[in-house]
């Protein structure tokens, strides 16, 4: 059997599980399917698939700010209220996606709404906490050979 290594394309199952039991993410009804360092899942959690085959499953327990760093408390703003269409019901907790000036898209959890003001978190919504990272793998496929290494041209 092919086990995970940097570049391999894995299809897997997952959820990240708070200590309460919520779930904070997971794969869904269809597996996720990546290359291993594209990205696609945080370089903490990759490093925890490494040598795992088809078939694996394991629970893995991650402490607070290995993976998602510590919260500060610069990440956490007050804006206008007038910023948020004023037809949107506010609630602490909700998680809203904001575009920055590049265009990228960053979530920040409300958490506090004034008549004239909304408190912002915009810390990683799992930072400091512990979780576990639960993990079935599908299938692994060997990394891509390199076209510039393979001898040809």
């Amino acid at each position: 059997m092919t086990a995970v290594t940097p570049g391999s394309r894995v299809t897997l199952h997952y959820r990240l599980v708070l200590e309460q039991g919520f779930v904070a993410d997971r794969s869904g009804d269809e597996p996720l399917e990546f290359v291993l360092g594209d990205g696609t899942l945080e370089p903490g959690l990759e490093r925890h698939l490494i040598g795992l085959e088809a078939g694996e499953r394991r629970e893995i327990a991650i402490a607070p700010g290995t993976v998602f760093p510590f919260a500060v408390k610069a990440a956490v703003q007050v804006l206008e209220r007038a910023a948020f269409p004023a037809d949107m019901p506010l609630e602490p907790g909700m998680i809203y996606e904001f575009n920055t000036p590049a265009g990228d898209a960053v979530p920040g959890r409300i958490k506090a709404v004034e008549s004239d003001a909304v408190t912002v978190d915009f810390n990683h919504p799992l930072a400091g906490q512990p979780f576990t990272f639960e993990v079935e793998i599908v299938s692994v496929e060997p990394a891509a050979a390199d076209p510039a290494t393979d001898g040809e041209g």
